[in-house]
């Protein structure tokens, strides 16, 4: 199945912790949408919505991973669906223009006033950079507020990921 990542689910590590298998096939746009940290988490911090404005300028940047259908229901637990976040079928499209639908995971919790950690937003920022997405996206993903996690050994755990061994 198809799969666009637009959140910590851009960072390939992150997704094959998850998804094991998971191809990445490229670049692509979700028009019609806003990036949002406002989805309450599990542990009360934010994570990344798409969230659906209706309009032309509003766009997501991602990437579209192939995952297998055994895998998937190890994403759908990591994802928290039915607990805060549901699927949604999308089009979206790369730089040649070329569309493809895929299934996203779209928030039904949401919560403005909540920050997210910034270990959250490092497997953000990892992911859109390791995605090769414009730089003003990656500085804009960047410029979201974030906090620090008072749980030092989930911290440690998260970014883990991005040490050399």
């Amino acid at each position: 199945m198809k799969y666009f990542a637009y959140g910590s689910n851009m960072s390939s590590a992150r997704l094959k912790k998850r998804t094991p298998n998971a191809k990445a096939l490229g670049q692509y746009r979700l028009t019609h949408h806003q990036l949002r940290v406002h989805k309450l988490g599990m542990d009360a911090s934010a994570k990344c919505d798409a969230y659906y404005t209706g309009h032309d300028t509003d766009y997501i940047l991602g990437v579209l991973y192939q995952i297998s259908e055994e895998e998937k229901p190890n994403l759908d637990r990591a994802e928290g669906l039915g607990r805060g976040y549901k699927l949604k079928t999308v089009e979206i499209s790369n730089q040649q223009g070329q569309t493809e639908e895929a299934l996203t995971y779209v928030a039904t919790h949401i919560d403005p006033d909540v920050l997210p950690f910034g270990w959250y937003m490092k497997h953000v920022s990892f992911g859109a950079s390791e995605a090769k997405l414009p730089a003003a996206y990656i500085e804009r993903i960047n410029a979201i507020p974030s906090l620090e996690d008072d749980n030092r050994d989930r911290k440690k755990r998260e970014l883990s990921l991005y040490q050399k061994e």
